[in-house]
Protein backbone atom coordinates (compact mmCIF):
# COMPACT_ATOMS: atom_id res chain seq x y z
CA UNK A 1 0.00 0.00 0.00
CA UNK A 2 1.39 3.66 -1.07
CA UNK A 3 1.83 5.49 1.90
CA UNK A 4 -1.09 8.18 0.97
CA UNK A 5 -3.11 5.53 1.32
CA UNK A 6 -2.58 4.30 4.57
CA UNK A 7 -5.28 4.23 6.83
CA UNK A 8 -4.80 5.16 10.97
CA UNK A 9 -7.43 5.07 13.69
CA UNK A 10 -7.95 7.57 16.20
CA UNK A 11 -9.19 5.82 19.47
CA UNK A 12 -12.06 7.90 20.97
CA UNK A 13 -13.38 7.05 24.27
CA UNK A 14 -16.56 5.08 24.36
CA UNK A 15 -18.88 4.45 27.40
CA UNK A 16 -22.19 2.85 27.87
CA UNK A 17 -24.94 4.86 30.55
CA UNK A 18 -27.95 3.98 31.51
CA UNK A 19 -30.49 2.41 30.33
CA UNK A 20 -33.19 4.43 29.26
CA UNK A 21 -36.55 3.05 29.16
CA UNK A 22 -38.43 3.87 25.99
CA UNK A 23 -41.92 2.78 25.08
CA UNK A 24 -44.09 3.53 21.57
CA UNK A 25 -44.19 2.37 18.17
CA UNK A 26 -40.75 1.66 17.19
CA UNK A 27 -39.47 0.26 20.29
CA UNK A 28 -42.25 -0.82 23.20
CA UNK A 29 -41.13 -0.96 26.97
CA UNK A 30 -37.47 -1.68 26.50
CA UNK A 31 -34.84 -0.53 28.75
CA UNK A 32 -32.25 0.60 26.05
CA UNK A 33 -27.97 1.32 27.30
CA UNK A 34 -26.77 4.16 25.05
CA UNK A 35 -23.43 4.39 24.16
CA UNK A 36 -21.93 7.08 23.76
CA UNK A 37 -18.30 7.92 22.14
CA UNK A 38 -16.81 11.43 23.28
CA UNK A 39 -14.15 13.56 24.66
CA UNK A 40 -16.30 15.56 27.23
CA UNK A 41 -16.06 13.32 30.08
CA UNK A 42 -19.72 15.15 31.90
CA UNK A 43 -21.85 13.92 29.11
CA UNK A 44 -21.53 10.55 30.25
CA UNK A 45 -23.16 11.50 33.63
CA UNK A 46 -25.53 14.16 32.20
CA UNK A 47 -27.23 11.68 29.63
CA UNK A 48 -26.67 9.09 32.47
CA UNK A 49 -28.91 11.32 34.97
CA UNK A 50 -31.49 11.41 31.88
CA UNK A 51 -31.82 7.99 31.95
CA UNK A 52 -32.30 7.35 35.35
CA UNK A 53 -34.95 9.95 35.26
CA UNK A 54 -36.44 7.99 32.53
CA UNK A 55 -36.85 4.67 33.93
CA UNK A 56 -38.45 6.23 37.37
CA UNK A 57 -40.59 8.69 35.04
CA UNK A 58 -41.99 5.91 33.10
CA UNK A 59 -40.02 5.92 30.10
CA UNK A 60 -39.39 8.15 26.91
CA UNK A 61 -42.45 7.96 24.52
CA UNK A 62 -40.59 7.75 21.07
CA UNK A 63 -42.38 8.71 18.28
CA UNK A 64 -41.20 8.23 14.35
CA UNK A 65 -42.82 11.06 12.68
CA UNK A 66 -41.10 10.97 9.46
CA UNK A 67 -38.35 9.50 7.23
CA UNK A 68 -36.82 10.09 4.17
CA UNK A 69 -33.35 10.92 2.10
CA UNK A 70 -33.00 13.11 -0.37
CA UNK A 71 -30.47 14.62 -3.16
CA UNK A 72 -30.86 17.69 -5.44
CA UNK A 73 -29.55 17.98 -8.66
CA UNK A 74 -29.11 21.19 -10.87
CA UNK A 75 -30.10 21.14 -14.52
CA UNK A 76 -29.83 24.40 -16.74
CA UNK A 77 -32.03 25.13 -19.52
CA UNK A 78 -32.13 27.37 -22.21
CA UNK A 79 -34.68 29.81 -20.41
CA UNK A 80 -37.12 29.53 -17.66
CA UNK A 81 -40.01 28.84 -19.60
CA UNK A 82 -38.05 25.54 -20.78
CA UNK A 83 -37.27 24.61 -17.46
CA UNK A 84 -40.83 25.09 -15.91
CA UNK A 85 -42.35 22.90 -19.03
CA UNK A 86 -39.81 20.15 -17.84
CA UNK A 87 -41.27 19.84 -14.72
CA UNK A 88 -45.01 20.31 -16.02
CA UNK A 89 -44.23 17.21 -18.06
CA UNK A 90 -42.42 15.43 -15.33
CA UNK A 91 -45.39 15.75 -12.75
CA UNK A 92 -47.79 13.66 -15.77
CA UNK A 93 -44.83 10.75 -15.78
CA UNK A 94 -44.53 9.79 -12.09
CA UNK A 95 -44.62 6.29 -13.13
CA UNK A 96 -41.96 6.37 -15.02
CA UNK A 97 -39.94 8.29 -12.92
CA UNK A 98 -40.71 5.75 -10.41
CA UNK A 99 -39.58 3.19 -12.06
CA UNK A 100 -36.03 5.20 -13.57
CA UNK A 101 -35.65 6.04 -9.78
CA UNK A 102 -36.56 2.87 -7.84
CA UNK A 103 -34.47 0.75 -10.65
CA UNK A 104 -30.81 0.35 -9.24
CA UNK A 105 -31.94 -0.79 -5.78
CA UNK A 106 -34.88 -3.03 -4.47
CA UNK A 107 -34.68 -0.98 -1.07
CA UNK A 108 -34.83 2.62 -2.81
CA UNK A 109 -38.66 4.03 -2.88
CA UNK A 110 -39.39 6.99 -4.41
CA UNK A 111 -41.80 9.35 -2.42
CA UNK A 112 -41.77 12.76 -4.25
CA UNK A 113 -39.78 15.48 -6.20
CA UNK A 114 -39.83 18.69 -5.18
CA UNK A 115 -38.71 21.67 -7.54
CA UNK A 116 -37.31 25.81 -7.60
CA UNK A 117 -36.46 27.42 -10.56
CA UNK A 118 -34.34 30.06 -10.17
CA UNK A 119 -33.71 32.17 -13.75
CA UNK A 120 -32.85 29.43 -16.26
CA UNK A 121 -31.62 26.83 -13.39
CA UNK A 122 -33.88 23.94 -12.30
CA UNK A 123 -33.25 22.64 -9.39
CA UNK A 124 -35.03 18.94 -8.58
CA UNK A 125 -35.13 17.62 -5.23
CA UNK A 126 -35.64 13.95 -4.69
CA UNK A 127 -36.87 12.33 -1.97
CA UNK A 128 -36.41 8.58 -1.22
CA UNK A 129 -36.71 5.95 1.56
CA UNK A 130 -33.73 3.60 1.52
CA UNK A 131 -34.26 1.00 4.46
CA UNK A 132 -31.69 -0.03 6.86
CA UNK A 133 -28.94 2.42 5.20
CA UNK A 134 -28.44 6.09 5.75
CA UNK A 135 -29.02 6.66 2.12
CA UNK A 136 -26.61 9.14 1.02
CA UNK A 137 -25.15 6.79 -1.63
CA UNK A 138 -28.58 5.41 -2.72
CA UNK A 139 -30.11 8.61 -3.31
CA UNK A 140 -27.56 10.42 -5.17
CA UNK A 141 -27.51 6.63 -7.67
CA UNK A 142 -30.63 7.48 -8.00
CA UNK A 143 -30.70 10.89 -8.90
CA UNK A 144 -27.96 10.29 -11.63
CA UNK A 145 -30.66 7.77 -13.52
CA UNK A 146 -32.99 10.67 -12.89
CA UNK A 147 -30.77 13.02 -14.44
CA UNK A 148 -29.89 10.40 -17.57
CA UNK A 149 -33.42 9.81 -17.97
CA UNK A 150 -34.70 13.92 -18.00
CA UNK A 151 -31.48 14.44 -20.20
CA UNK A 152 -32.71 11.82 -22.53
CA UNK A 153 -36.00 13.07 -22.57
CA UNK A 154 -35.41 16.76 -22.92
CA UNK A 155 -31.70 17.47 -25.35
CA UNK A 156 -32.32 21.10 -24.49
CA UNK A 157 -30.99 20.73 -20.65
CA UNK A 158 -27.69 20.58 -20.03
CA UNK A 159 -26.18 19.13 -16.29
CA UNK A 160 -24.70 21.65 -14.16
CA UNK A 161 -24.58 19.14 -10.50
CA UNK A 162 -25.42 15.82 -9.31
CA UNK A 163 -25.93 17.98 -6.02
CA UNK A 164 -27.33 21.90 -5.90
CA UNK A 165 -27.69 22.25 -2.24
CA UNK A 166 -31.48 21.87 -2.19
CA UNK A 167 -30.78 18.72 -0.70
CA UNK A 168 -29.97 19.93 2.02
CA UNK A 169 -26.47 17.94 3.29
CA UNK A 170 -24.80 18.54 5.94
CA UNK A 171 -25.65 21.84 6.44
CA UNK A 172 -28.06 24.30 8.06
CA UNK A 173 -31.19 24.73 6.05
CA UNK A 174 -34.79 25.44 6.12
CA UNK A 175 -35.73 23.35 3.44
CA UNK A 176 -35.00 19.99 5.72
CA UNK A 177 -37.27 20.84 8.31
CA UNK A 178 -39.81 21.99 5.95
CA UNK A 179 -39.67 19.45 3.38
CA UNK A 180 -37.80 16.30 5.43
CA UNK A 181 -34.46 14.79 5.56
CA UNK A 182 -33.76 12.09 7.85
CA UNK A 183 -35.65 10.51 10.32
CA UNK A 184 -37.89 12.62 12.15
CA UNK A 185 -38.17 11.40 16.01
CA UNK A 186 -40.08 13.43 19.03
CA UNK A 187 -39.05 12.05 22.51
CA UNK A 188 -41.17 13.12 25.52
CA UNK A 189 -41.45 12.69 28.64
CA UNK A 190 -43.46 13.92 31.92
CA UNK A 191 -41.71 14.18 34.85
CA UNK A 192 -43.02 14.68 38.55
CA UNK A 193 -42.22 17.61 40.98
CA UNK A 194 -40.75 15.21 43.32
CA UNK A 195 -38.35 13.39 40.60
CA UNK A 196 -37.09 17.06 39.86
CA UNK A 197 -36.08 17.94 43.22
CA UNK A 198 -34.58 14.06 43.68
CA UNK A 199 -32.78 13.82 41.05
CA UNK A 200 -32.24 16.58 38.93
CA UNK A 201 -32.16 19.28 42.61
CA UNK A 202 -34.29 21.82 40.44
CA UNK A 203 -38.08 22.30 39.73
CA UNK A 204 -40.41 21.64 36.67
CA UNK A 205 -40.97 25.49 36.58
CA UNK A 206 -37.48 26.81 36.89
CA UNK A 207 -36.63 24.25 33.89
CA UNK A 208 -39.51 25.82 31.76
CA UNK A 209 -38.84 29.19 32.43
CA UNK A 210 -34.88 28.76 31.61
CA UNK A 211 -36.27 26.81 28.61
CA UNK A 212 -38.05 29.64 27.52
CA UNK A 213 -35.20 32.34 28.28
CA UNK A 214 -31.87 30.67 26.77
CA UNK A 215 -34.05 27.91 24.15
CA UNK A 216 -36.29 30.12 22.44
CA UNK A 217 -35.39 33.90 22.90
CA UNK A 218 -31.81 33.66 22.90
CA UNK A 219 -31.64 31.42 20.13
CA UNK A 220 -33.80 34.12 18.08
CA UNK A 221 -30.91 36.84 19.22
CA UNK A 222 -28.64 34.75 18.06
CA UNK A 223 -30.37 33.98 14.85
CA UNK A 224 -31.15 30.49 15.47
CA UNK A 225 -32.25 28.63 12.00
CA UNK A 226 -35.11 26.22 13.00
CA UNK A 227 -33.51 25.37 16.47
CA UNK A 228 -34.35 25.90 20.16
CA UNK A 229 -32.20 23.40 22.08
CA UNK A 230 -29.20 23.70 24.22
CA UNK A 231 -27.28 21.19 23.15
CA UNK A 232 -28.62 18.68 21.13
CA UNK A 233 -25.83 18.06 18.71
CA UNK A 234 -23.24 16.62 21.70
CA UNK A 235 -25.48 13.58 22.12
CA UNK A 236 -26.01 13.29 18.24
CA UNK A 237 -22.09 13.19 17.85
CA UNK A 238 -21.17 11.16 20.36
CA UNK A 239 -23.84 8.61 19.59
CA UNK A 240 -23.02 8.72 16.27
CA UNK A 241 -19.43 8.21 16.35
CA UNK A 242 -20.39 4.73 19.05
CA UNK A 243 -22.56 3.36 16.33
CA UNK A 244 -20.11 4.05 12.73
CA UNK A 245 -22.50 6.77 11.75
CA UNK A 246 -20.87 9.74 9.05
CA UNK A 247 -20.45 12.30 11.92
CA UNK A 248 -20.85 15.62 9.54
CA UNK A 249 -24.56 14.88 9.72
CA UNK A 250 -24.89 16.27 13.13
CA UNK A 251 -24.78 19.69 11.27
CA UNK A 252 -28.25 19.74 10.35
CA UNK A 253 -28.91 16.88 13.10
CA UNK A 254 -28.36 19.92 15.91
CA UNK A 255 -31.40 21.81 14.26
CA UNK A 256 -34.28 20.74 16.47
CA UNK A 257 -36.80 22.32 19.44
CA UNK A 258 -37.31 21.68 23.06
CA UNK A 259 -41.01 22.36 23.46
CA UNK A 260 -41.38 22.02 27.73
CA UNK A 261 -44.37 23.14 30.25
CA UNK A 262 -45.92 22.70 33.41
CA UNK A 263 -48.63 20.65 33.90
CA UNK A 264 -50.45 20.99 37.27
CA UNK A 265 -47.00 19.73 39.08
CA UNK A 266 -45.65 17.95 36.55
CA UNK A 267 -43.01 18.80 33.63
CA UNK A 268 -43.66 17.71 30.11
CA UNK A 269 -40.75 17.90 28.01
CA UNK A 270 -40.15 17.03 24.44
CA UNK A 271 -37.67 16.74 21.71
CA UNK A 272 -38.16 16.94 18.41
CA UNK A 273 -35.05 15.88 16.23
CA UNK A 274 -36.30 16.00 12.74
CA UNK A 275 -32.69 15.33 11.21
CA UNK A 276 -31.54 12.07 12.69
CA UNK A 277 -29.58 10.66 9.52
CA UNK A 278 -28.65 6.86 10.89
CA UNK A 279 -28.21 3.41 8.90
CA UNK A 280 -27.49 -0.14 10.11
CA UNK A 281 -25.65 -1.25 6.66
CA UNK A 282 -23.37 0.50 4.13
CA UNK A 283 -20.21 2.33 4.70
CA UNK A 284 -18.17 1.64 8.14
CA UNK A 285 -21.23 -0.90 9.42
CA UNK A 286 -19.30 -4.19 8.49
CA UNK A 287 -16.42 -2.90 11.13
CA UNK A 288 -16.39 -5.51 14.25
CA UNK A 289 -16.89 -2.91 16.63
CA UNK A 290 -19.82 -1.09 15.16
CA UNK A 291 -21.50 -4.74 14.59
CA UNK A 292 -20.80 -5.55 18.13
CA UNK A 293 -22.41 -2.05 18.83
CA UNK A 294 -25.55 -2.39 17.21
CA UNK A 295 -26.19 -5.68 18.10
CA UNK A 296 -26.16 -4.77 21.75
CA UNK A 297 -28.85 -2.23 20.62
CA UNK A 298 -30.65 -4.92 18.91
CA UNK A 299 -30.32 -3.21 15.96
CA UNK A 300 -29.31 -5.98 13.71
CA UNK A 301 -31.92 -8.84 13.38
CA UNK A 302 -35.48 -6.50 12.64
CA UNK A 303 -37.15 -8.32 9.59
CA UNK A 304 -39.05 -5.31 8.58
CA UNK A 305 -37.24 -3.70 5.37
CA UNK A 306 -35.67 -0.55 7.40
CA UNK A 307 -36.98 -1.55 10.93
CA UNK A 308 -32.92 -1.81 12.35
CA UNK A 309 -32.25 1.92 11.44
CA UNK A 310 -35.91 2.71 12.77
CA UNK A 311 -35.05 1.38 15.97
CA UNK A 312 -31.28 2.98 16.01
CA UNK A 313 -32.72 6.58 15.13
CA UNK A 314 -35.23 6.58 18.36
CA UNK A 315 -32.64 5.87 20.36
CA UNK A 316 -30.78 8.54 19.37
CA UNK A 317 -33.43 10.52 19.98
CA UNK A 318 -34.18 9.10 23.52
CA UNK A 319 -30.40 10.14 24.49
CA UNK A 320 -30.62 13.70 22.99
CA UNK A 321 -33.95 13.93 25.34
CA UNK A 322 -31.86 12.57 28.22
CA UNK A 323 -29.03 15.08 27.85
CA UNK A 324 -31.09 18.08 26.74
CA UNK A 325 -33.16 17.64 29.85
CA UNK A 326 -30.39 17.06 32.60
CA UNK A 327 -28.61 20.26 31.08
CA UNK A 328 -31.07 22.26 31.21
CA UNK A 329 -31.44 20.98 34.99
CA UNK A 330 -28.00 21.68 35.71
CA UNK A 331 -28.24 25.05 34.29
CA UNK A 332 -31.05 25.81 36.51
CA UNK A 333 -28.71 25.99 39.19
CA UNK A 334 -26.05 28.68 39.53
CA UNK A 335 -21.93 27.17 39.90
CA UNK A 336 -23.51 23.41 38.95
CA UNK A 337 -22.32 23.31 34.99
CA UNK A 338 -18.71 24.60 35.83
CA UNK A 339 -18.30 22.71 38.63
CA UNK A 340 -19.34 19.72 37.15
CA UNK A 341 -17.01 20.31 34.07
CA UNK A 342 -13.71 20.77 36.64
CA UNK A 343 -14.34 17.85 38.52
CA UNK A 344 -14.89 15.20 35.87
CA UNK A 345 -12.69 16.67 33.07
CA UNK A 346 -9.54 17.05 35.74
CA UNK A 347 -10.31 13.55 37.32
Amino acid sequence: MKKHETIESVAIPMKVVGPALITGSVISGEKVSIPLATLEKPLWPSVHRGARISVDAGGIQATLIDERMTRSVVLEAPDASVALAVVETAATRESEIRRVVEAGSRYAKFLAIHRQIVGNLLYLRLEILTGDAAGHNMVTAAAERLIDWLLGQHPSLRYVSISGNYCTDKKPSAVNGILGRGKSVVAEMTVSAALCRRILKTTPGAIVDLHTKKNLIGSQLAGGLRSGNAHFANMLLAFYLATGQDAANIVEGSQGIVHAECRNDDLYFSCTVPHIIVGTVGAGKGLDWVQHTLEQLGCTGQCEPGGNARRLAVIAAAAVVCGELSLLAAQTNRGELMAAHTRLERG
